[in-house]
């Protein structure tokens, strides 16, 4: 027996693969692997900061889509 269809009216999301650059905007870069997708690199810069203060072991960068470039995140030295 076939199950009915739902239909709704949300528009389909867009799927990031994780294993691809991104064409556009910022994603952080963890141990290698795109994780996330930002806007802004203020909003980049924010998530991994907040990552690295909470997993200093982890090498945590922000791609830039624009230029192809990735810059490190590093934890302020100790006072």
């Amino acid at each position: 027996m076939k199950k009915p269809k739902i239909e709704t009216d949300e528009q389909p999301r867009k799927i990031i693969r994780a294993d691809k650059a991104p064409t556009d905007g910022y994603s952080l870069v963890v141990d290698g692997h795109f994780k996330s997708h930002h806007d802004s690199l203020e909003a980049a810069e924010a998530a991994g900061t907040a990552l690295k203060n909470q997993f200093q072991m982890l090498q945590v960068q922000i791609y830039d889509a624009a230029t192809k470039t990735r810059s490190t995140i590093e934890l302020p030295a100790p006072v």
